[in-house]
């Protein structure tokens, strides 16, 4: 008799990923930490998972040690402490004996402190992948796993419908993400429930953040207010089409992007500044992503960028009216001289 469907499930979804890790760390054998002196192979990669305790990463963390040693990976794992909540520490604690008794090592805790930038959860998110990035390079780690799933997917995607900040935004998580594509998410495309069985399934003590259900916190309210209201509205098929839209418009901002960066070059001119007749030629999604990446170059902070920062720069080439400099995040100001749009640190 096999495992349970839910189990069969989460170990399928790291195979596959572990099998693209281990096809990329071939490739790219740089990733690789130094060989000990000696040892003419080089050891095998580490694959780290990200742990809060909870079922989702509990189930990725349970996966993740399972097939390792199948195909000689070796398994670690990483709990990073908030501290936003009185006994965090003890808690951390445990999910490192936690991810010790399923066989990982090496396992770390780390906590960090969490800033205010941004709001309460992307402040609590920059925070976490900082110490994740830090722990990857300490480790040498080939990449870390997440445990996303295509609930959070859709969650994502709808919050960047309510921000209206492009097609980028509702391309929610990429399944690959960060430097040299250090980042994998396994589960995008399970549900939370599948994952939830999983540990049922295999007897697995999951820890439930009372911040998933904090009104506080605008993702709580979508998960337990908004998602539930929208499926008894249009139906139950709303998480899949949702994780459906966020890989369709992946797909096409990656286009964007890559048309962007081909047609930059034509449109400056011999100093290397941006020409505004030319600018004017191109599609509007392809002029703004230019617009963007130059505003982003000049040292605004991408994260402080939103749509409506750019479309007032690009109304300077569109509806040029004679207005004046416009002011942008980082202190960078935008501004039409003589046919050119410079845009530079004030």
């Amino acid at each position: 008799m096999g495992p349970h469907p839910a189990v069969a499930a989460i170990r399928l979804a790291v195979r596959r990923v572990l099998h693209d890790i281990l096809t990329d760390h071939h490739a790219t054998p740089a990733h690789a930490a130094p060989a000990p002196a000696g040892h003419g192979r080089a050891p095998a990669p580490l694959v780290l998972v990200a742990c809060s305790g909870g079922a989702d990463s509990m189930a990725l963390a349970s996966a993740l040690a399972f097939e390792a040693p199948k195909v000689g990976v070796r398994a670690g794992g990483i709990t990073v402490d908030h501290g936003l909540q009185h006994g965090s520490d003890l808690r951390a604690e445990e999910v490192v004996l936690r991810l010790r008794g399923l066989g990982l090592d090496p396992v770390e805790s780390i906590a960090v402190t969490v800033g205010r930038d941004g709001g309460p959860e992307a402040a609590a998110r920059d925070a976490r992948y900082a110490a994740l990035d830090a722990l990857a390079e300490d480790h040498g780690a080939a990449a870390v796993l997440l445990g996303h799933t295509r609930d959070d997917q859709a969650e994502t995607v709808l919050l960047g419908l309510a921000r209206g900040s492009g097609i980028r935004s509702l391309s929610g998580m990429a399944a690959v993400s960060g430097a040299d594509g250090r980042y994998r998410r396994p589960f995008l495309h399970l549900d939370r429930q599948t994952a939830r069985r999983a540990c049922m399934a295999q007897s697995l003590t999951v820890w439930d953040d009372p911040h998933n259900t904090d009104p506080a916190y605008t993702r709580s309210r979508l998960r337990h207010e908004g998602l539930p209201a929208l499926e008894k509205a249009l139906g139950k098929g709303v998480v899949e089409a949702l994780a459906r839209t966020a890989q369709l418009s992946r797909d096409d901002a990656d286009a964007l992007d890559a048309w962007a960066s081909q047609a930059e070059s034509t449109v400056r001119d011999a100093t290397g500044l941006l020409e505004c007749a030319k600018l004017y030629a191109l599609p509007p999604a392809v002029r703004r992503r230019i617009l963007r990446r130059a505003a982003i170059e000049a040292g605004a902070p991408a994260g402080s960028l939103f749509a409506r920062h750019i479309e007032e720069v690009d109304r300077l080439i569109t509806g040029w009216r004679g207005q004046g400099a416009i002011n942008l995040p980082g202190k960078v100001v935008a501004q039409r001289q003589g046919g050119r749009l410079v845009i530079r640190q004030g």
